[in-house]
């Protein structure tokens, strides 16, 4: 497989990628707290994580919240608290790129996910 170095070829590439390769791209930084932990770098955010949005307008960065919904074909989640209002006043809420976001609290309901953090660590 060619990779192109043009960045327009990449974001072609990007947007069209099948959902098993875009969920992929879903991925956040974790806290310093749990990379000790985990002894992983970044995890794929899923919904019931607690996240810090660290990149965006002053209005939104800093904020701490739960995530509510993650969109995979755009590439970005949404949290609790982030929220923008419409021309007639209602809140919506703010979808929020997954890279500009570090996790804080993981949601290990998932037993699939918790063994595959778990790989990470060093015995």
């Amino acid at each position: 497989m060619v990779r192109s170095s043009k960045a327009r070829t990449q974001r072609f590439n990007q947007a069209n990628a099948p959902a098993h390769v875009k969920r992929k791209m879903l991925s956040a930084h974790l806290s310093a707290d749990l990379r000790k932990e985990f002894g992983v770098r970044s995890a794929r955010v899923c919904r019931g994580d607690t996240v810090v949005v660290l990149r965006g307008n002053e209005d939104i960065r800093g904020i701490e919240g739960k995530v509510l919904n993650v969109y995979t074909k755009t590439g970005r989640v949404s949290i609790e608290g982030v929220t923008i209002n419409q021309a007639d006043g209602t809140a919506v809420e703010r979808p929020i790129h997954a890279s500009n976001l570090v996790i804080v609290k993981l949601n290990l309901d998932d037993e699939w996910r918790k063994d595959a953090l778990s790989r990470g660590v060093k015995e």
